[in-house]
């Protein structure tokens, strides 16, 4: 407790965007987010002032940093699953848990759980050899789609295979570099959808309205909310297909499900338990963002309102690009002077190619419009024109 506030400290793990964002939610609940990060320049290390440094992979480095903490949570899925339940067995209170947060983790493990719970999976199964790809592949059909049971993010530990060729070569590398794999069904699939939830320790969850996410060499370049043309039934499912497995998997915190619409219906691709890149379109375009609903999960307040602040809510993302040309500095007078409307989150990152330095966000009546604006202030800020 802070005997300045006398409010629950919150320690959250890791020092990036989502921590910097949460940081931003925890003000105005009369909170200063602790956070840890791995160095100065992180994002969220550069606006909290209670900020301590280490690696999340140091049990050392982390049982120093819950010393204080009322809760703690994560701004990525990568500390060790052990030292987290090695945390809780020392009395450390830790959301989501161990046993839940393993299944944001390993898609592995994912994949088999949500096989036990009757989930919608798409066909997959354990990578020990090339022949258990290839094998697949005749099965299922080529090409098949490769994935790092562990680590992946942005498109990156995913590959598409193409024939038993192709999968003798690359599954032997991955394999020798110690990559732990899986392999799935190329999934036909309509669009991209994804749907959070929160859940508190008490058991109360809210589900915000399920959305489009498009995205661009397996990086989500756009978030289209609620997602259009989403029969009622459907998003209803979706919502409900999240509660369930919120509940089931004894999540706390919030809980992002993406997943696949196909022609017969919805499959899970892959889960994250802590605030994603689909909810940040909530800042400003639901009445409870993504960020303070993560807190008033963790700390057991009751959730927030989900509501939509405008019919139509549209998320670019702004990705690094290429060298040179006008400042940032001077790109943001361009965009607030073509868009004044849109409302601009930059991460606090280096620029880099391809890189995600921040987020825009446009409301509006119509999608077509909403959807245009947003997309000329993200060129603005990473091509320096409109």
């Amino acid at each position: 407790m802070d005997t300045r506030t006398g409010l629950p400290v919150v320690g959250m793990v890791g020092g990036g965007q989502l921590a910097r964002m949460t940081h931003q939610a925890a003000i105005a609940l009369g909170q200063s987010l602790r956070v840890l990060a791995q160095s100065p320049d992180d994002g969220a290390a550069l606006v909290a002032a209670d900020v301590q440094y280490g690696d999340h992979t140091d049990l050392t480095a982390l049982r120093t940093f819950a010393k204080g903490c009322d809760v703690v949570t994560f701004d990525h899925e990568h500390v060790p699953t052990e030292h987290i339940g090695a945390l809780a067995a020392e009395g450390v209170k830790l959301f989501p848990p161990a046993d839940a947060l393993v299944h944001a983790q390993d898609k592995q493990v994912m994949r088999e759980r949500l096989g036990e719970l009757g989930a919608p999976n798409p066909a997959w199964r354990p990578v020990a050899d090339p022949a258990d790809v290839i094998a697949f592949g005749d099965e299922q059909g080529w090409p098949v789609v490769l994935k790092a049971a562990r680590g992946g993010y942005d498109g990156r530990g995913v590959w598409l295979v193409d024939d038993a060729a192709h999968a003798t070569e690359l599954v032997t590398t991955l394999l020798a570099g110690g990559t732990k794999l899986i392999v799935e069904e190329k999934v036909a699939l309509r669009r991209e959808l994804a749907v959070q939830v929160a859940r508190s320790p008490f058991g109360q969850v809210a589900a915000y309205p399920v959305v489009e996410t498009v995205q661009v060499d397996g990086i989500c370049v756009e978030v289209l909310a609620p997602a259009p043309g989403l029969p009622e039934e459907r998003a209803v499912a979706a919502q409900q297909l999240a509660i369930d497995l919120a509940t089931a998997l004894g999540v706390v915190g919030l809980l992002a499900v993406e997943l696949f619409e196909t022609p017969t219906g919805l499959v899970v691709n892959e889960l994250a338990m802590r605030p994603h890149n689909s909810g940040h379109w909530t800042i400003e375009g639901a009445r409870t963002s993504q960020f303070e609903q993560h807190l008033r999960a963790v700390l057991d307040y009751p959730m927030g309102d989900t509501g939509l602040t405008a019919p139509v809510v549209v998320m670019a993302n702004v990705l690094g690009g290429e060298p040179g040309g006008i400042t940032l500095d001077e790109r943001l007078h361009h965009l607030f002077a073509a868009e004044p409307g849109a409302k601009v989150h930059l991460y606090g990152k280096q620029v880099r190619p391809g890189r995600k330095i921040g987020h825009v966000t446009v409301l509006g009546d119509d999608l077509t419009d909403v959807r245009a604006r947003a997309a000329r202030a993200a060129r603005w800020l990473t091509a320096g024109r409109p």
